[in-house]
């Protein structure tokens, strides 16, 4: 026969397992009440950054929608274990239970069901990523993007003769002491571009929700479309070499207004050429952070 608790201290068991459910409940809600509205939104948005795109909203129904299918998914799974763990426990006076029976109908299910599920999640990928590679619509503006070692340079295309073709191009460089701004017009259909005269760099800014690799020899493209005017911060997410944490800059979405004037204003300071600068003679190593050779540093 098992030992048994008397009556009062079962009831004072229970009754401080009670309390401490309730005082985790209190404290949780306290946590909760605590959180700024970017918190919560981070929340709500299981970590992921707040899209400023209207192509980021679908990478984020994506995302939302993978956890919200693995937690139900969890749950049914942890639901069933306890629920084995409890109901076929081994009690005092029972014998050790049969250790070969099987169940056909639920090996079959838990056989089918991760299928089902990959297919699903594989289906959901795809359409995400045609909608966001989708280049179907013409750009209201193309941007020639080039990332060499170790900055960012962003060529704007000029039509002087209102033809629809660029006749020259503002550009902004970036160096090893500026960080450039790449300025995108609100609610426009923006193409990037993507250039490289070295080695593999990664374009992306967090709330686009997008990025892509910029590859030498390899125009790569994707298109986003504002939609929130604010100042964001964009990187590279290749480790293309040993200044790769330098590879960040600026990106300010503003009104048609203010893009116009400020492509005005890069043409008005000289920052104008006949060509984008894509790199070669035109995007060298910033000054300053060339390696030495193996005879420079000999002597050190």
């Amino acid at each position: 026969m098992g030992l048994q608790l008397p009556r009062r201290a079962a009831g004072n068991t229970r009754r401080g397992r009670r309390i401490f459910l309730l005082a985790v409940l209190c404290a949780t809600v306290v946590l909760m009440a605590g959180c700024s509205s970017a918190d919560r939104g981070e929340w709500k948005r299981l970590a992921m950054p707040e899209p400023v795109t209207e192509q980021g909203q679908h990478t984020l129904s994506l995302w939302q929608g993978a956890w919200i299918a693995a937690l139900i998914t969890g749950v049914i799974v942890w639901s069933l274990i306890f629920y084995s763990i409890w109901h076929f426990r081994r009690r005092s006076d029972d014998e050790i239970p049969i250790q070969t029976r099987y169940n056909l109908p639920l090996e079959i299910f838990y056989t089918i069901a991760p299928v089902i599920m990959i297919i699903v999640f594989f289906k959901a990928t795809v359409d995400t990523q045609n909608l966001l590679l989708d280049d179907s619509q013409p750009p209201d503006q193309t941007i020639e993007v080039t990332g060499q070692q170790w900055q960012w340079t962003f060529n704007y295309p000029l039509d002087d003769n209102g033809d629809g073709a660029p006749d020259r191009y503002a550009y902004e460089v970036g160096t090893a002491n500026y960080i450039p701004t790449l300025v995108l017009p609100v609610n426009e259909l923006i193409r990037f571009n993507l250039h490289s005269p070295d080695v593999i760099h990664d374009f992306g800014v967090p709330g686009f929700l997008i990025k892509m690799d910029v590859v030498p020899g390899r125009v790569n493209h994707y298109n986003v479309t504002p939609t929130t005017i604010g100042t964001y911060s964009g990187k590279c997410y290749e480790l293309c070499g040993v200044y790769h944490s330098r590879m960040i800059f600026t990106v300010k979405v503003v009104s048609q207004e203010d893009y116009v004037a400020y492509l005005g204003d890069l043409v008005s300071t000289g920052h104008v050429a006949d060509q984008p600068l894509l790199g070669g003679d035109n995007a060298d190593t910033p000054a300053g952070l060339v390696e030495p050779t193996n005879s420079e540093g000999a002597g050190e």
